[in-house]
Order: C-alpha cells, then sequence, then structure tokens
C-alpha cells in the first residue's frame, strides 16, 4: 500500500513495510510515514499470531503446561522454561539440588550463545554481508546439536522440571561442551577481525538508531538494549537467581545507544557467556538432579514474579496460585514486547534504507510479543 498526499514543498508518503518481508522478521509490520526518504512517522502493527499462551495456563496443568514455554521465544527455550519452571519452584517452596542449578547454567548460557549467533548471522544479512550469516550459522549448528544430544530436540528442549532437570548430563557431553567453549572463542575472535573494522558495515550502524540512557528507562528496555544506552543493570548480577547466586557475571554496557553500541553489547556478551561456561564446567558436582517434588504438582495460594536475564532482556513470569494444579492466573513479560515500544524513536528521522539496520538491532521475536 502506497497512499500519495499532495504537497508543496515535498512529495509524502505511507509506506508499508512487511509484513512480506523477511527483514520485518515474519509477521510484523510497520507504517512508515515518509517525507522524501526521511522517516517522519512509524506506526507499528502486531497481533498476527494469536497464541495466547497466558490463558492456556489456566487450562493445563502445571505438569501438562511444561512444554509450552519452550515456543514464547522458540531461539531461547531455555530461558522460557526457566522463568516459568522458577516462578513455579519459588510459588511452591521447591530447592534445587546443586548439580540441576550448575546444567541449568550451561544450558541457559550455550542457549544465549545461539540465539546471539542466528541474531548476527541475520543482522549482518540484513545490512547486506552474506559470508558472517555462514559463519555464524556453522557455529550456531555445533551448539544445537550439543543440545539435540542432550535433550533429544534442537530448539524445544522441555529439558526443565520443577525441582530439576530431566536428566542428567553424561562426563562425555561436559568434555565436548568444553572442547566447544576453546573452538567457539577462537571463531568469535575471527568474527571481531572480520567485522569490526569494516569500514561499509560501520558507516551503516554508526549514529544511528540512538536512544539515550534516561529514555531507555522510561520505555522500560531491557537487555543489551538497555545497555548499550548505558543502563548497567543485568538481572544475572542485579537480581540473580539459580547459579548466579554463585558467580560473578560481567555487566556489559556502552554509552552512545545507537546501533553499533547495540551490536558490540551483544558481541562482548557472547565473549562473558563463553567465561561463565569454563565457570561452569569447571565447578559442576557430582550429585541427584531432581528434588523430591509432589507426583501431582499444584501452585499454592498466592502469587509471585520470576524473572530471568534472557538474549533479548528481561523474561518474566507472573504467577498466581489458588492450591489447585492449574495456574488461577499467568503473565508473560517478554523483552521483545518492551523493546518494540522504543521503534518510533529509534526510526523518526532516519533514511527509509537505516529503517531495515535499525529494526535488526533490537533483535525481536514475535512469538514472545504475540503470546
Amino acid at each position: 500500500m502506497i497512499a500519495e498526499r499532495d504537497s508543496i514543498t515535498q512529495e509524502e508518503l505511507v509506506l508499508n513495510l512487511g509484513p512480506q518481508h523477511p527483514s520485518t522478521h515474519g509477521v510484523f509490520r510497520m507504517v512508515l510515514d515518509l517525507r522524501g526518504e526521511t522517516i517522519v512517522g512509524v506506526t507499528p502493527h502486531m497481533g498476527y499470531l494469536h497464541r495466547g499462551f497466558e490463558k492456556l495456563a489456566e487450562r493445563r496443568t502445571a505438569v501438562q503446561y511444561q512444554p509450552y514455554p519452550d515456543r514464547w521465544d522458540y531461539l531461547a527455550a531455555m530461558f522460557d522454561e526457566m522463568a516459568y519452571i522458577g516462578a513455579g519452584e519459588a510459588l511452591i517452596g521447591i530447592e534445587v539440588p546443586p548439580r540441576a542449578e550448575w546444567l541449568r547454567g550451561i544450558v541457559m548460557e550455550l542457549n544465549r550463545l545461539s540465539s546471539h549467533l542466528l541474531w548476527l548471522g541475520t543482522f549482518l544479512l540484513d545490512v547486506g554481508a552474506l559470508s558472517p550469516f555462514l559463519y555464524t550459522f556453522r557455529e550456531r549448528e555445533m551448539i544445537l546439536d550439543l543440545l539435540m544430544e542432550l535433550t533429544g530436540a534442537r530448539l524445544t528442549y522441555s529439558y526443565l522440571r520443577f525441582g530439576g532437570l530431566a536428566h542428567d548430563a553424561e562426563d562425555l557431553w561436559l568434555k565436548k561442551v568444553k572442547a566447544g567453549v576453546r573452538y567457539f572463542r577462537r571463531r568469535f575472535r575471527e568474527y571481531r577481525d572480520l567485522i569490526d573494522e569494516n569500514e561499509i558495515f560501520r558507516r551503516r550502524v554508526q549514529n544511528i538508531g540512538v536512544i539515550d540512557r534516561d529514555r531507555a528507562i522510561r520505555y522500560g528496555l531491557s537487555g543489551p538494549m538497555a545497555r548499550a544506552s548505558g543502563v548497567a543493570w543485568d538481572l544475572r548480577r542485579g537480581r540473580p537467581y539459580g547459579i548466579y547466586r554463585q558467580v560473578e557475571v560481567p555487566v556489559i554496557t556502552r554509552e552512545k545507544g545507537d546501533t553499533w553500541s547495540r551490536y558490540e553489547v551483544r558481541m562482548d556478551e557472547m565473549e562473558a557467556s563463553l567465561g561463565l561456561l569454563d565457570v561452569f564446567l569447571d565447578s559442576v558436582e557430582a550429585g541427584p538432579v531432581m528434588a523430591k517434588v509432589p507426583k501431582n504438582i499444584k501452585f499454592p495460594d498466592g502469587e509471585t514474579y520470576f524473572s530471568v536475564e534472557g538474549p533479548r532482556g528481561e523474561l518474566g513470569v507472573y504467577l498466581v496460585g489458588d492450591g489447585t494444579a492449574h495456574a488461577k492466573r499467568m503473565k508473560i513479560r517478554p523483552p521483545s514486547l518492551f523493546n518494540l515500544q522504543a521503534l518510533s524513536h529509534l526510526l523518526v528521522g532516519h533514511m527509509v534504507s537505516d529503517a531495515v539496520a535499525i529494526l535488526g538491532s533490537v533483535d525481536i521475536v514475535l512469538g514472545e510479543v504475540d503470546r
């Protein structure tokens, strides 16, 4: 749809971008108001999935609902599971065995790496670079192979359980992860050498899509989006949960808040995840991976909010129990939805050619937006 309006000085257009365009990430549509090639207004449209995951929690028992969180953000399913399982454990009062906590940390950091690698490859493809897309998917496939060997699935794992994990990890698998960390560290340095000093890439992403610290806080941004604007907040450090209570997590920030800064934060976060994996692998201890829990789990009367630091930011679950096996109410706090609130501010004043790069730097997954 292109609608023209008369103008004495300059042509004005309303341009529909998406949802057919692959760079709008599937089912997201933007209506851009243009003066010439400059964006003067943005109207985001979402809501094409209608999956009803929050309402389904009221219709399934606590155990029946366990496979569903993997489908919220299907690129970071371990974090979806941790948010839901963690909320249930907090409400019920379950204490998880130490080995299960260490293994949860390992699979979450592996999942963070696979998510960031997919973002990096597709983001660079959005701005015209093909080779890094192939390289990042090569490494991502290796991580998915490791997770598939452990869980039996490549994206929707259903590995976490109330009180622990579905099953233990073998020593051989842990050794493969350790070898993988050494390999990924070399590859990630190659990424930086290839991308960081590329003049074309720098000119495409520096000084566009800027959002300052105060505005990022007002919009409720989280994750790399907020940290790239100087907001030193990471739930693994600021409100630690699980095994992160026992380790020191670096909070990676930049000050400028532009598209380049968001790229740098995510690249540094991948290096930090490798460091955390080294710590987890060296510290994991023997023991059970499941606590003693009732066969029929019921959520007691009360409410809780539990959140994790996912690849895109704060992923939280507000859970209300009423003494039955079903949630009385469940509400998901998805980071992509909140980060999208800044889109109009990020795009207005830029050229149409910048829109795809700026949107890509937000790193959205529509599965958790229209949940």
